[in-house]
């Protein structure tokens, strides 16, 4: 009878075949030109992996020497740290050890709601509450406050993530994210509806958090001259912007030049108009310092769209390797989007124009005309949810303002329930959020708008804009812009959907391509 060959004898490619069933390749990633990646490479919080999975990978690399050397990308190539002393201790143990840090790809930094008044009131006020709320416990809050003060203080936080930077060799994505675990949402939602003065003391604030991580982040970046050349914020705070304007205005111009992606979504919409106003040379400084980049996003809250024009933040700028270019939530003239469009219409291959409201005098037959025959490498078109501002207007008049939420992690807040091992998976809340997380862009679901129709993410043989020859007799989508349906009034859903198609259904031989 044969000798069966053992685990050992297995080849380290079929290990790696079997690590894969366990958790996702940690090398294969969604290209930044892909409609999905936003979705799923940068506007995602990271989750917590199964117990079993975690357990699995941890359990295989303690075989021997080679199984631990061939699992650590598993582990490692995806590493996310809280800001709080449990996890920037075990940040500062992991990249104290070569082997592990410079495996480490995409870093991703979540930062809680500063305590930044009345500390020593919170205590007090869930003492006097503790009838309506004794599972809160008033230790937590006052040693998480504590904690937050010393980091600060010390600048402990900044040490450790120069070290980190400086020992993440491979570092490509940086990416911060706000984190609110289920204990700060109850306090929160507690200090909304208590009236008594103590309440009142108590201020949780996400702007000083955001600038802190964001300035700490960039100066550790530049410190060690990272690798980094992607960096995603999809819960910025327009108000930080400006305080960053005035404190690193070098150190972000000076960042701006190594990136290729760059993704930022503003989740506040007070004094948003004047506030991006206000940023809008900062803007200038880093578009225009940004040469490389193939992968713009710029966002705003969903019920909030920005009044602002299009060149008041990008400024003109054209960008020679740019393959995807996104913005949410805008109001803006049709001819702004054509010129934009116009200046990268022989590299663009994809662009994602998210609850874009045209203004009074424009139409959007005029965009959809022009992106149909002047881009010559659109391979998709995101129009999810566009419309007429007007029409918009009026939809919300009468309607309860939902504000934009950010990514808030249910998470313990002990760090040991939260490795550095990550899968990128969907949220049930993620509707909630000011990101739109829809599916439309990850998965297919035939004739919905989760299906293939709605992802595009690559043309197939079959598809028009691949054939050689004309298909302009064969077409049924509609024979030019004006017969779209648009009436200049609002959008229907199956309207944007047809639009879509129609765009990047271009005849080959017909078109400028």
């Amino acid at each position: 009878m044969p000798e069966i060959p053992g685990l050992l004898t297995l080849s380290n490619e079929l290990l790696k075949d079997v690590l894969d069933c366990i958790e996702a390749d940690p090398d294969r990633t969604v290209n930044i030109d892909r409609r999905a990646y936003l979705s799923v490479e940068s506007f995602r919080l990271p989750s917590l992996p199964e117990p079993s999975r975690a357990q699995d990978i941890g359990n295989f690399r303690l075989v021997c020497r080679r199984f631990a050397e061939i699992g650590i990308p598993y582990q490692f190539a995806k590493l996310a740290t809280r800001f709080s002393r449990h996890g920037l201790e075990r940040l500062d143990r992991i990249c104290s050890h070569s082997h592990l840090a410079k495996h480490t790809r995409k870093f991703s930094y979540l930062v809680p709601y500063f305590y930044v008044e009345g500390r020593e009131e919170i205590e007090q006020l869930l003492e006097s509450q503790a009838a309506h709320h004794s599972f809160l416990d008033p230790s937590l809050f006052r040693k998480k406050a504590d904690d937050q003060r010393r980091i600060l203080q010390t600048k402990e936080d900044a040490r450790i993530l120069r070290k980190a930077m400086a020992a993440f060799i491979s570092l490509q994505h940086v990416q911060i994210l706000r984190l609110q675990d289920e204990a700060d949402r109850m306090l929160l939602d507690l200090m909304e509806g208590s009236e008594l003065p103590r309440a009142a003391m108590l201020d949780l604030k996400w702007t000083p958090a955001c600038t802190h991580a964001t300035s700490t982040v960039a100066q550790a970046l530049l410190h060690t001259r990272s690798p980094f050349s992607r960096f995603s914020g999809p819960m910025m705070n327009s108000q930080s912007v400006l305080a960053i304007k005035d404190r690193i205005p070098h150190t972000v111009s000076l960042l701006a030049s190594r990136l290729t992606c760059l993704e930022l979504h503003f989740d506040d919409s007070e004094a948003l108009n004047e506030r991006m106003r206000a940023a809008s040379q900062l803007f200038k400084a880093v578009f225009s310092a940004a040469t490389n980049l193939q992968a713009v996003h710029v966002g705003f809250p969903s019920r909030s769209p920005l009044d602002l024009g299009l060149e008041e933040v990008f400024h003109g700028v054209e960008w020679e390797k740019l393959r995807a270019f996104g913005i949410q939530s805008w109001r803006l003239d049709a001819d702004e989007i054509v010129q934009l469009a116009r200046r990268h219409r022989t590299v663009l291959r994809g662009l994602r124009l998210r609850d874009v409201q045209l203004r009074e005098g424009s139409m959007w037959k005029d965009v959809l005309a022009m992106l149909r025959s002047e881009m010559e490498q659109l391979d998709w078109v995101s129009l999810r949810r566009v419309d007429y501002s007007k029409h918009f207007d009026e939809l919300w008049a009468d309607s309860m303002e939902i504000v934009d939420g950010s990514l808030e992690g249910s998470e313990s807040d002990n760090e040991d329930d939260f490795p550095a091992h990550f899968s990128v998976a969907g949220s049930d809340n993620d509707r909630e959020y000011g990101i739109d997380f829809d599916s439309e862009d990850e998965h297919s679901l035939a004739d919905t708008d989760q299906g293939p129709d709605a992802n595009e993410i690559a043309l197939s043989p079959n598809t028009t804009a691949s054939l050689p020859f004309c298909t302009c007799s064969r077409s049924s989508d509609p024979a030019s812009a004006d017969d779209l349906g648009d009436n200049g009034i609002f959008v229907f859903y199956q309207q944007r959907k047809i639009w879509e198609q129609w765009v990047i259904g271009r005849c080959p031989e017909h078109s400028c391509t």
